[in-house]
This record gives C-alpha cells, sequence and structure tokens, in this order.
C-alpha cells in the first residue's frame, strides 16, 4: 500500500478518519483563500463536524448515482463516506428522479461567502435554503444559535436540518417558509445570506434588513453582495468568483434563456464570463449583442457588473447603476 493510499477503517477508528479529513479540508479552505476576507471563520470550520450533517450522499458513477452513508455495513464504505463528507466538494443529498433537490454545498465557497458577509458578533443572520444544517451551524457557531434563521420551503429538509443541528449541539430557528418571503416574525435582520440562485432580488428581504445591512446571494452564476440602504433600497456589485446552486423554489418565474443563435465566436461560447452575461442579461439582451458588448468592454470581470433596487425597479448593470449598459431584472 502506497503512502497516500486511503486505507479502510473498522467503526472504532472512524474518529480518527473524522478529525485527519476535517483537517485535511481545512487546508483545502485555507489554500483557496476561501477566508482570506475574515479569517475568524477558521475555527468555525475546525469545529463543526461536516459529517453529521451528510449522513447520505450521492456521488456521481457514470450515468447516475452511488449512494454512499455512515450507516453502511461495509466499513470500506464507511470510510469513504467519512472522506467524501469532508472532501473540498459539493454533495449532492436530495434527489428525486434523478434531479438534484439540495446539496451540501463545497466549503471553500461557503467560507468564502460567509467572509465576504463580514459579519459582526452581534449581527442577526437570514439564511434562504437551509439545506443540511451546516451553514446554519457555521453561522451559529460564530454568533451564537439565537441570532441565527434558517429558512427553506421543504418541510422534510428542515426537519433534517433540525436533526443534523441537534446532533451537532446547535439550535438555531429553523423555519419552514417561502425563503422569497424572509422571515419577519425574526426580523430585522443585519446580514441576509441566500444558498439558491435567486432570478431577481425579493423586496421583502429589504425591508427585514436594518440599514446598512448586508445581502449576499447567488444570481445568474455569480455572487452579489448589495448594501440596504432602506426598505426599498440597495445597490451592490458581483463579487469575482463564479457560483452554481439550486434554484431558489417559490420565487419569482425565472427568464428562458434563447437558445445560442449560430456563428457566434467559440471563444465567447466558451467563456465562463460570457456565459455569466448572457444568463444576467437572459430574455433581455440578444446574445449577438452580448457578444458585441462583451468584447467591445475587453470581456469585462465580474466585479464590473452589479445590481440596483429602487423602489419598483430592479436592474443590473455594467461599471455604474446610470450607466449605457442596463437590464432589467424580474420582479420579485
Amino acid at each position: 500500500m502506497g503512502p497516500h493510499t486511503p486505507r479502510s477503517a473498522p467503526e472504532g477508528d472512524l474518529a480518527q478518519v473524522a478529525a485527519e479529513a476535517r483537517a485535511g479540508m481545512v487546508r483545502a479552505i485555507e489554500a483557496s483563500g476561501g477566508w482570506d476576507a475574515d479569517p475568524g471563520w477558521r475555527t468555525a470550520f475546525e469545529q463543526v463536524p461536516r459529517h453529521l450533517f451528510v449522513p447520505t450522499y450521492w456521488i456521481g458513477v457514470g450515468s447516475g448515482h452511488e449512494r454512499l452513508w455512515g450507516g453502511d455495513p461495509d466499513p470500506a464504505r464507511r470510510t469513504r463516506w467519512m472522506r467524501g463528507a469532508y472532501a473540498d466538494a459539493p454533495l449532492a443529498t436530495r434527489l428525486r428522479d434523478g434531479e438534484l433537490l439540495s446539496s451540501s454545498s463545497q466549503p471553500s465557497l461557503m467560507a468564502r461567502m460567509l467572509a465576504e458577509l463580514r459579519i459582526g458578533q452581534e449581527d442577526r443572520v437570514l439564511e434562504i435554503g437551509a439545506g443540511t444544517g451546516y451553514n446554519a451551524a457555521l453561522l451559529a457557531h460564530r454568533v451564537g444559535d439565537e441570532r441565527v434563521t434558517t429558512v427553506d420551503l421543504d418541510p422534510d429538509i428542515t426537519e433534517s436540518a433540525r436533526a443534523h443541528l441537534r446532533a451537532a449541539g446547535h439550535a438555531p430557528t429553523v423555519v419552514t417558509g417561502d425563503g422569497a418571503r424572509g422571515c419577519p416574525e425574526r426580523a430585522p435582520f443585519d446580514r441576509i445570506m441566500a444558498t439558491c440562485t435567486l432570478p431577481s432580488v425579493p423586496r421583502a428581504w429589504l425591508a427585514q434588513c436594518t440599514p446598512g445591512a448586508l445581502v449576499l446571494a447567488p444570481l445568474a452564476t455569480g455572487l452579489i453582495r448589495l448594501t440596504v440602504t432602506g426598505p426599498e433600497e440597495a445597490e451592490g456589485r458581483f463579487l469575482h468568483t463564479s457560483a452554481y446552486f439550486v434554484p431558489l423554489r417559490g420565487a419569482a418565474r425565472r427568464r428562458t434563456q434563447a437558445p445560442y443563435p449560430g456563428g457566434l465566436p467559440r471563444r465567447a461560447l466558451h467563456s465562463e464570463l460570457f456565459q455569466f452575461l448572457l444568463a444576467l442579461t437572459a430574455g433581455v439582451l440578444d446574445p449577438r449583442e452580448a457578444v458585441s458588448l462583451w468584447q467591445r468592454e475587453g470581456r469585462p470581470a465580474r466585479e464590473r457588473y452589479g445590481v440596483s433596487v429602487r423602489g419598483r425597479h430592479t436592474w443590473s448593470w455594467l461599471d455604474e447603476p446610470d450607466g449605457p449598459y442596463a437590464w432589467p431584472l424580474p420582479d420579485a
């Protein structure tokens, strides 16, 4: 057996496997720069046991999925499950007819999102999309159970999230409801973090925020961070990182992206930044116009794009909110 060959472990050794795997996950996040904006998150990832939140998950095998779970009678498969639970990778935790319903996000991306939220010790935080409960546990570790609320539309998801959180020794408020409506009974919030992709910015969230609150959410294939300046006003830019999440259920209808017309440059079609522009302007900007803009503006990075909310109007933009490049977003 080579020095890097994973070994299977009997039940009594799983705790050691977990400790080694968790340390490896922390090193991977560190190397990725995941918490560079706030190194204080390292302690949460070191101390919150991710495997308690993913007792079962699926990995892609060929055209299907293989289930790994902590109760597997085969010691070698239990070891695979434990090591996989701490991989710096997203894990599919709920499937229905082969469709992904819920997942545990890639830890380094979670760390980056948490760090970019700039959370203070006294901040009240609303998470949209409870998932496994792992992200809520990380938040609760940082600011305390009483300051964290997590919402999900699916009662099966919230029930399992509560169970996972109890197993890990945390008890934030877990609410079954439409995340697009926020959670008015627990407002006001200083930070709102979504772990599901939005079609637009829900107005209800802004009304539940304190002045100066931050909202961080996946939109298109990026992460938008908004500063809330009033119950109907917010503005901010995208972070540089890409982000792909399960869509928010219960939100406004998503715009459909038209099929690509022929003749688009291969360089554009294979560019993640061009795909981001197409997703952000789907149904509004013709793909050929998008190519012209993208080339003319020097293939702009995500940080040059932003989103504004003013009263009933929500729009995305390039460089400046009131500049020449602006595209309306759906009402939400």
